[in-house]
């Protein structure tokens, strides 16, 4: 008997990815292997519970990979690196894990000689487009099969079918729905879909209600070397470990929580919230070091290379040759984003209370501002006054002359 052919499918264990593991063995008449990528929502107890699933689904083969140093080396370091804030405030929690996930399915795909790949995204979220376009870049010519994205099925829909082939279904509905990962946590449904509306204090998963939050709040540290973490308080610490542990401590001052509103990748207005914690202080950090250190025109140039570096990361096309241009630029305006800030975590809010770097633009510029100057004279400063915006003073007398010139003539 030949054997069967073999799908590869991203597996979350969601109703969605366990419909598509049935249906595809059914269907495509194939063995169906599952990959799920932990990159950074899962507990242990989770991930056991994700591999009884894909086996009660009928999958042949389960992998689990921790996807989460990924995560942080090639996308999250870049998102610090470049204070990558989508719309201002969303710190890009998950869009770059698709990456990840796809690298995985793809490799076993090439290791089993699948025919297919498949993934669970529907047909209105920016997820189908991160993963179709990550899977042709890695898998040429192999097909890439989205069942409920094809079938236009109701998730009760998809309940039925699995019932009608004696598959237990969990029918209880969420209101909202999370994504959990190394970066942050996403928080869709509910009060997201009317841009009028508040999230409720219980649709916060992971983070303390800034009202009832410890009312002392609290200080932390942070050491950057060339614009990453290294250190917290004084301590050095691996950056996931560095990532957990001020996350805790943020997430429990009711800090990094937010609303994003803006495009989806297809073009239609989208809202989301999201918990961030470690993230929004080290961006918020990262951004004040850079202050200190960086030159005007290297802060300039950088938000811009930024502003599209992340709205590309986001829109799936890390794969396009430009953000290897663009990580190369952050890469070398880092060189010297070396230092501490000192940050208060008291009751949702984030401040920056200070910076200080053997790097610093301030240290040895012989002046202060607002105070004196050794490094030029009083008449240097009042010359490059007279100079400085010289033809936006020419422009503006001729303007007045002209006025006064057509002012005469009207009197005539």
């Amino acid at each position: 008997m030949p054997d069967r052919p073999r799908i590869v499918l991203a597996f979350s264990g969601g109703l969605d990815t366990t419909f598509c593991a049935v249906r595809l063995r059914e269907t495509e008449g194939a063995d169906v292997l599952t990959v799920t990528v932990d990159t950074g929502g899962f507990t242990d107890a989770e991930r056991r519970r994700i591999e009884e699933r894909a086996r009660a689904a009928g999958a042949v083969r389960h992998e689990t990979v921790d996807g989460r140093r990924r995560v942080w080396d090639r996308f999250a370091s870049y998102i610090v690196k470049g204070n990558c804030l989508r719309g201002g405030v969303y710190p890009l929690s998950v869009g770059a894990e698709r990456i990840v996930q796809a690298e995985e399915v793809a490799r076993v795909a090439r290791e089993v000689g699948a025919v297919a790949v498949a993934h669970g995204s529907t047909g209105a979220g920016n997820d189908q487009v991160r993963f179709d376009t990550a899977l042709a870049a890695l898998l040429p010519g192999v097909r890439v099969l989205a069942p409920v994205r094809e079938l236009g099925w109701s998730r009760n829909q998809e309940a039925d079918w699995l019932e009608e082939r004696g598959h237990k279904v969990d029918r209880s509905t969420r209101r909202y729905s999370v994504n959990a990962g190394l970066w942050g946590v996403t928080i869709g449904g509910g009060e997201t879909h009317d841009p009028w509306q508040s999230l409720p204090p219980e649709a916060w998963p992971t983070t303390a209600d800034p009202e009832k939050a410890p009312a002392e709040g609290e200080e932390v540290v942070l050491g950057f070397e060339r614009g990453l973490p290294v250190s917290l308080d004084g301590k050095r610490l691996d950056p996931l470990d560095l990532l957990a542990d001020l996350g805790a401590r943020a997430a429990r001052h009711g800090v990094g929580r937010g609303i994003h509103l803006g495009d989806t990748i297809l073009g239609i207005k989208g809202r989301v919230a999201f918990e961030a914690p470690a993230p929004t202080v080290l961006l918020r950090a990262h951004r004040e070091l850079e202050k200190l250190v960086l030159t005007g025109a290297q802060q300039f140039w950088k938000q811009v290379v930024a502003e599209f570096y992340g709205g590309a990361l986001h829109e799936g096309l890390w794969f396009d040759p430009v953000m290897r241009d663009c990580e190369a630029f952050l890469d070398s305006s880092q060189e010297r984003v070396n230092g501490e800030a000192r940050v208060r975590l008291h009751r949702g809010a984030c401040e920056v209370l200070g910076v200080r770097s053997p790097d610093s633009l301030m240290a040895g510029a012989g002046a202060s501002y607002g105070e004196g100057s050794t490094a030029w004279t009083g008449a240097e400063a009042a010359g490059f006054s007279r100079l400085h915006g010289l033809q936006g003073v020419l422009a503006e007398r001729l303007r007045a002359r002209r006025a006064a010139g057509a002012a005469e003539g009207e009197a005539k």
